[in-house]
């Protein structure tokens, strides 16, 4: 990837057209048939990712050292035929080793920007709770805007993008929170766990004699991301979606020391709508958010208690009612 490759608007080209519903519902099958060829016993997860990236968003997966999350993030990257960056998060990592540092030419007199990793459609942010807080921070500005500045420089990264980053719960004294305002720019979270006896048995069998991510293919675009993402944008949110969605994020306010932000709230709406795509859907029906809040909010809400927050979300869906 070139840096001017790193730098184009990708906002700047004409939009492209959306795809039928129809069309978009069976690339997303597409792509999670595809992926399930690497990745065995998680097909909930894949559909994860996908409701992330198609909403626009980004994702983070936690859970124990080997279960797949790496692997993961790969075999998407490869199914879109799109970009793949990778980040090792570790202690002593730097601001300017995740956007990237100004450097001087010294036959042009000039200083031209070399893009880090960030710069890429799909970009893996791995064991991210390994780093300093102003190291993860350097990840805000392009989750939330799609773009990262530099010595007083605005870059656009590429279109599509989506962050995924993983942390590791063990070790808890060897790494550092996430911030909230970190935490809240996360679409979804999400964990693997460890496969069922007979899928591990059968991931085995996959892997002998050569891992199937080398071999694996593409089976979609960028451009086929760009027009799913347009059809999703078209989903209709009518306003008795949208008053439950407000009711679920007051019920969370009002039980826990940090309910469900605003931004939380646009992210359900955005995640719902791609979750009725999949279901070949032209509208949002309850039945969507009540798939997508735990996911959605489950990280975002705090108590004052051991509590998680995902029991509170769970709560919420069982108590408000839909009207």
């Amino acid at each position: 990837m070139t840096d001017a490759d790193a730098v184009t608007d990708p906002e700047s080209m004409d939009d492209p057209p959306p795809l039928d519903l129809e069309e978009a519902a069976e690339l997303t099958t597409r792509i999670v048939d595809n992926v399930e060829h690497v990745i065995v016993g998680h097909r909930d997860a894949i559909e994860h990712i996908l409701v992330t990236l198609f909403a626009r968003g980004n994702l983070l997966l936690e859970d124990v050292p080997g279960v797949g999350k790496t692997m993961l993030a790969r075999a998407v990257a490869t199914s879109l035929e799109c970009s793949f960056n990778r980040v090792q998060f570790t202690p002593d990592l730097l601001p300017a080793d995740v956007t990237g540092v100004s450097v001087f030419n010294e036959k042009t007199r000039e200083f031209e920007f070399q893009p880090g990793p960030v710069f890429g459609n799909v970009v893996l942010g791995d064991e991210i709770n390994r780093a300093p807080p102003k190291t993860q921070a350097a990840l805000l500005e392009v989750m939330s805007e799609q773009q990262a500045t530099v010595d007083g420089e605005t870059y656009l990264v590429p279109h599509p993008f989506i962050a995924i980053a993983t942390q590791n719960d063990v070790e808890p004294g060897r790494t550092y929170e996430l911030p909230v305002a970190e935490i809240d720019r996360f679409t979804k979270k999400v964990r693997l766990g460890y496969p069922e006896a007979a899928e591990e048995t059968e991931l085995l069998g996959r892997i002998t004699g050569g891992h199937p991510i080398d071999s694996l293919e593409s089976v979609a675009t960028v451009e086929d991301v760009r027009r799913a993402r347009r059809t999703v944008a078209d989903v209709t949110v009518r306003e008795p979606v949208r008053s439950y969605i407000t009711r679920l994020a007051g019920y969370t306010r009002d039980h826990a020391r940090l309910g469900a932000s605003p931004r939380g709230a646009i992210a359900l709406v955005r995640a719902s709508q791609v979750r009725a795509v999949f279901e070949g859907r032209e509208y949002v029906i309850p039945d969507d958010v009540q798939t997508e809040a735990p996911t959605v909010w489950g990280h975002r809400v705090r108590t004052d208690t051991d509590a998680d927050g995902g029991v509170i979300v769970e709560r919420a869906l069982e108590e408000v009612a839909v009207e």
